[in-house]
């Protein structure tokens, strides 16, 4: 976790300075998704999170570089989970929608308030700032 953290903050310095690189090129989701959920499981497990994974076998391929993908997928299961409750849930979707592909995922934590949602990717911007906060991160 602390590699990927890591990694995290290097891309985004890349992606400032306009150094980041993509390797496009034609990517199932499928098989990124099932990776990313077989390696936040024991997450989930932890916390007794019933995980559900619903993949669309007629989604098809999309243009894309597949450790942005699975780095993307990481991070949204990663805080889905870290921000439900235990004995909670965490869905994971994938669909073909008309010609596109839809990834959905969905979880019973506490949510974001509404004030802060035009805020929500902002770079390095936190719902909850102060130094007495519930969970670390850059979430």
């Amino acid at each position: 976790m602390q590699a990927q953290l890591i990694d995290d903050l290097l891309d985004v310095s890349r992606i400032i300075t306009g150094k980041l690189r993509l390797d496009v090129r034609p990517v199932a989701l499928a098989p990124i998704i099932e990776a990313t959920v077989e390696t936040v499981r024991p997450a989930a497990a932890a916390k007794e999170i019933q995980f559900k994974v619903d993949l669309d076998p007629r989604a098809g391929e999309i243009s894309g570089d597949p450790d942005r993908l699975q780095q993307l997928m990481w991070n949204l299961l990663s805080n889905a989970i870290k921000f439900t409750p235990k004995g909670g849930r965490v869905q994971v979707q994938l669909q073909q929608a008309a010609s596109q592909v839809e990834i959905t995922v969905s979880d019973s934590g506490q949510g974001i308030e509404a004030d802060f949602l035009p805020h929500a990717f902002e770079r390095f911007r936190q719902a909850d700032g102060s130094s007495a906060r519930k969970y670390g991160g850059l979430d």
